[in-house]
């Protein structure tokens, strides 16, 4: 949105200035008043939050003002601080007011950052500063840092751990083709289609472990035929290992591979995960089976 005005002598310009810093002074009180003297603005699509004029007001009334904060950040922003975001100046009341000891701008490699300490009332939020070498580093740290807040998102909305190393597809693929024996027709068609489909799971593990993958989900498959329902693909030591089992025993198939208890190595994942990637498998599955026509457009 663009606004034009047109002043015509050098009294409109003069009157113009005044409002102005009339305005921006009447602004400047109220946050006095109210007794304010950290102000944090969020970033505006259409102008500057703040012009120069005004962070002159400010700095001169004592006033620090931290602007252009994304608007993802707003919310987590007022809930470790304690405040409350205020949409007009009109609803910036004193009981919006968060308090901290200290506010600060220091220096860093990447920039200079502001940090607050001894906040009174914080919420249950943490700021994590993550420091590397170039952007490559820096970028995989963010990545493995939200990789393992997902996985204790996971566990905390449905706290249950399943072994991992493709254990549950396998022991699932089983008991699916076991129920498929006991239907007719299509449904044990379908059934059993479901059942192979879960093999892609160990098998991709095994080829991207750099592993036989057709000699290992057979294996994998064989042993919870056998009932070893705890059996999975450990990548690291490359053999099938017999997950969660409290009695370790090493015994040789016809493979010359090695079935060991692993339960030590935390070889498990939280059962959240497999359920959310099997429904959403079975969803995406069942839209494209309703699918009449495809139509090919330019």
């Amino acid at each position: 949105m663009e606004a034009e005005c047109v002043v015509g002598n050098q009294e409109e310009i003069d009157k113009i200035a005044r409002d102005e810093k009339k305005y921006i002074s009447d602004i400047v009180k109220k946050v006095l008043k109210i007794g304010c003297n950290v102000l944090l603005i969020q970033k505006s699509i259409l102008r500057d939050a703040v012009n120069i004029l005004g962070s002159h007001y400010l700095a001169k009334k004592g006033i620090m003002v931290i602007k252009d904060i994304e608007r993802v950040d707003m919310p987590f922003v007022a809930k470790a601080l304690g405040c409350k975001p205020c949409a007009s100046l009109d609803h910036f009341t004193k009981d919006k007011l968060g308090e901290a000891k200290l506010v600060e701008e220091i220096g860093t490699p990447g920039g200079r950052i502001v940090k607050i300490t001894g906040v009174k009332n914080p919420g249950k939020t943490v700021s994590v500063l993550v420091r590397g070498s170039n952007q490559l580093v820096l970028e995989e740290a963010e990545r493995s840092l939200h990789d393992a807040l997902c996985v204790v998102r996971s566990l905390v909305k449905e706290r249950h751990l399943i072994a991992g190393g493709g254990a549950p597809e396998a022991e699932l693929r089983v008991a699916l083709s076991r129920y498929a024996d006991t239907l007719d027709g299509s449904q044990s068609d379908c059934v059993r289609a479901f059942a192979d489909a879960l093999e892609v799971i160990p098998y991709t593990l095994a080829e991207n472990a750099g592993l036989n993958p057709i000699d290992i989900v057979t294996s994998l498959i064989t042993a919870h035929f056998k009932g070893q329902k705890f059996a999975g693909i450990d990548v690291k030591n490359i053999f099938v290992p017999c997950m969660y089992t409290f009695v370790i025993c090493k015994q040789k198939n016809k493979k010359g591979e090695v079935v060991e208890d692993i339960f030590k190595q935390n070889v498990i994942q939280p059962l959240l995960v497999n359920t959310s990637a099997i429904n959403l498998a079975t969803e995406f599955v069942r839209m494209l089976l309703k699918v009449d026509d495809i139509i090919t457009c330019r």
